[in-house]
């Protein structure tokens, strides 16, 4: 067994991964900016969206596959609706931006939506929700991905495992997150990485067949959770997100692991609205606090001790590892002193 790692405060851990991508060109405060979306992902228990994604987007800029310094461009053909041109920057920088021209928009007219295109990968949605809820906003963000999980009743790969997400905030904000298969593709990616089987009913191997074996699955399909249910979220997703705001749809995303000729084209849908439009500040917030009140008090399930809200054991999990600081696989740190190392860094954990 690998010897267990002391913790690491949240503020070391970003400098690291700041310096890191400020190395590979990003500036400062972009270099910043991806950090923080990463680290947030471990601190919420989403370690398949978190600091180990580094060396693939690492690989991406020095291929020149995406730009460090996106040149981005708004147009906006309505007061409440814009489009904005990625540049191929990092899809966390695009959908940041994307997020607070439709909070902007929504503090004035009451809602926003941008379309995003021309994007990369964005990590973990919840990044953008937590921003609109910081600001007071309801929020509803989607985006597409390469191709990984069969439309109902296809047996190839076809749509990505694209997140549904959406908040609404409130004395005890809702923050929903998932994949709109049974599992996030990046979960399974992560266990192949670390030798560890996947439950029955994740995935199909490159055989068509049931498996547990992760690496299997990866090279696989996933399957839609729900059924024709996960499916046809994932396809409205490349209808919003890919159709609508002029990115690549319909399995033309490019694969960020396989794909290195051409740049992914990734497209997001970002929405923020004003959540107390029809009631004052205070009403509206008694209501969602009535709303959750009701959801905790209704009798539970056998084996249940708690009725927990969407986001509410992440957010729990991230005041520990806030307070606590977080044990990263020696594998992780490792990665991170070779990084760091390869950017021309002294490594500084």
């Amino acid at each position: 067994m690998p010897e267990p790692t002391k913790p690491i405060s949240v503020a070391t851990l970003r400098d690291a991964v700041t310096a890191i991508f400020a190395a590979h060109g990003l500036t400062e405060t972009d270099a910043a900016r991806v950090a923080e979306c990463l680290v947030e992902a471990d601190l919420r228990n989403v370690s398949s969206h978190g600091i180990n994604r580094i060396p693939i987007y690492t690989r991406r800029l020095c291929e020149k596959l995406v730009a460090p310094r996106p040149e981005m461009v708004l147009t906006c053909p309505t007061p409440v609706v814009a489009r904005l041109d990625g540049g191929n920057g990092m899809g966390f920088l695009v959908a940041t931006r994307a997020m607070s021209e439709a909070i902007a928009r929504a503090k004035q007219f009451g809602v926003g939506v941008v379309y995003a295109s021309n994007s990369n990968h964005f990590g973990m949605a919840a990044c953008y929700l937590r921003q609109a809820l910081a600001e007071g906003m309801a929020a509803m963000v989607l985006t597409n991905a390469s191709p990984a999980m069969p439309i109902w009743g296809g047996r190839t790969a076809f749509l990505g495992t694209s997140p549904f997400a959406m908040a609404a905030p409130g004395p005890t904000p809702l923050l929903l997150d998932m994949a709109t298969a049974v599992a996030a593709r990046g979960k399974i990616r992560r266990a192949a990485e670390r030798g560890e089987p996947i439950p029955l009913g994740w995935a199909l191997d490159p055989q068509g067949q049931p498996t547990t074996d992760a690496e299997a699955g990866y090279r696989g399909i996933v399957l839609p959770v729900g059924g024709p249910k996960g499916s046809g979220l994932s396809l409205m997703m490349e209808a919003f997100a890919g159709v609508m705001s002029g990115a690549a749809f319909g399995g033309e995303v490019g694969n960020q692991y396989k794909d290195f000729e051409t740049p992914q084209n990734v497209g997001h849908f970002i929405l923020a609205l004003k959540p107390d439009l029809f009631a004052p500040d205070q009403s509206y917030s008694a209501r969602m606090d009535a709303l959750v009140s009701r959801a905790k008090a209704t009798p539970r399930a056998a084996g249940y001790d708690e009725i927990l809200m969407p986001g509410e054991p992440e957010e729990r999990m991230a005041e520990k590892r806030r307070r606590d600081g977080l044990n990263i696989p020696p594998a992780d740190l490792d990665m991170l002193r070779t990084e760091a190392t390869q950017a021309g860094l002294t490594p500084s954990l």
